[in-house]
C-alpha cells in the first residue's frame, strides 16, 4: 500500500515508519518543513496543506498532536484541543475533495474520551464522559466527519498509555523507580488502560486488512490493571522496592488540572472490537511487556 502518515517524529509514529517500510508498504510523511519527495508539506495552525500532492494513497494514517504531558495552562490546553480538531478537520476535508480519495482513515484518539469512571468497564459503545480530555477526544473524532461523509472508512483508535522503552511514559516514571522511591499515585485505585507499542503497531495494520472496522477501536490491552498494581508490577521486574505514594494533593500542586485528568481519573477500557475479530495480542499482561521493553528475565 501506499500510506501516508502524519506525526511521524512522535513516539508512535516513529516506531510505525519503519514498521510499515518493513512490510512492504511506500511511506510518505506530512511534515511542517523540509518537504521533499516522500514528504509532503502542511501547517495546521494556517489551515495549509499541499492538495495537489494529497490524493491516491491507500491509507492515511493521523497521528500528529500536542503532547498532552506537563501543567496546562489556557495557552497549553489551546495547544492540545487545536492541534487535534484543527488538524484533522484540514486533513479529512482535503481527503474528502480528492479525485483520489484514500481508501482508509486512521486517525488517533484516546481512551481519555470516557472520563473518569472508577471501576465500570468500558467498550467501544460505552458513552462519552466528563472533563478536559474527554471534550477534546470527542471532538477530536468528530473533526474527521467530512471523510467520513465522503466514502472514506474512517478508525478512530483510542489508545491507551503507551508502553514503549524509547519514551512516554514508562520513560517519565523509570529514574525514580530506579532509585527505589518509585510507588503509587492518589489512592491507586485508578485504572489505567495500557498497550504495548509492538501491538499498537500491528493494531494499526490489523485495522487496515479488516475493513469490517470502522469507527472507534479501543486500542489498549485486555488487561488494564490499577496505578497501584502497575507501580508493584515496574517495581518487581526492576527488582526495586515499590514504599512510596504520591499523594493526590501534591499531585495537583505540581501539575494542576492535567493531574486528574492524566493520572488520577479512571478508565477501565477494554478492547471489545479487537477481540471480536480475532486479535492475539503479543504482550497483554504488563509485567511481560515490561520485561520486553527493559531486557529483564
Amino acid at each position: 500500500m501506499r500510506i501516508l502518515v502524519s506525526g511521524s517524529t512522535g513516539l508512535i509514529g516513529s516506531a510505525l515508519v519503519p514498521r510499515l517500510a518493513t512490510a512492504g508498504h511506500a511511506v510518505v510523511r506530512l511534515v511542517r518543513r523540509d518537504p521533499g519527495e516522500d514528504r509532503i508539506e502542511w501547517d495546521p495552525d494556517r489551515g495549509a496543506i499541499d492538495a495537489a500532492r494529497i490524493g491516491g494513497f491507500d491509507c492515511v494514517i493521523h497521528l500528529a498532536a500536542e503532547p498532552i504531558s506537563g501543567r496546562w495552562t489556557g495557552e497549553k490546553k489551546r495547544r492540545i484541543r487545536e492541534s487535534r480538531t484543527k488538524g484533522t478537520q484540514l486533513l479529512s476535508e482535503t481527503l474528502s475533495r480528492c479525485a483520489q480519495p484514500p481508501r482508509l482513515l486512521i486517525c488517533a484518539s484516546a481512551v481519555g474520551y470516557y472520563g473518569n469512571r472508577g471501576e465500570e468497564v468500558l467498550r467501544e459503545d460505552s458513552r462519552p464522559g466528563e472533563g478536559f480530555l474527554a471534550e477534546v477526544a470527542r471532538s477530536w473524532e468528530e473533526a474527521a466527519a467530512p471523510a467520513r461523509a465522503a466514502g472514506i472508512r474512517v478508525v478512530n483508535l483510542r489508545t491507551g498509555v503507551v508502553i514503549a522503552r524509547s519514551g512516554g511514559a514508562l520513560a517519565r516514571m523509570l529514574p525514580p523507580f530506579r532509585l527505589g522511591l518509585g510507588g503509587s499515585i492518589g489512592s491507586g485505585r485508578q485504572f489505567w488502560s495500557w498497550i504495548d507499542i509492538e501491538d499498537l503497531l500491528e493494531i494499526i495494520l490489523t485495522v487496515a486488512s479488516h475493513e469490517s472496522l470502522e469507527g472507534a477501536i479501543n486500542a489498549v490491552s485486555p488487561n488494564p490493571i490499577t496505578n497501584r498494581e502497575f507501580a508493584k508490577t515496574l517495581a518487581r521486574v526492576l527488582r526495586r522496592p515499590c514504599l512510596f505514594r504520591v499523594p493526590a494533593t501534591a499531585l495537583r500542586l505540581a501539575l494542576g488540572e492535567a493531574a486528574f485528568d492524566m493520572v488520577l481519573s479512571s478508565a477501565r477500557v477494554l478492547p471489545a472490537r479487537l477481540l471480536a475479530v480475532g486479535y492475539r495480542f503479543r504482550h497483554p499482561d504488563l509485567e511481560g511487556a515490561l520485561r520486553h521493553h527493559l531486557e529483564v528475565v
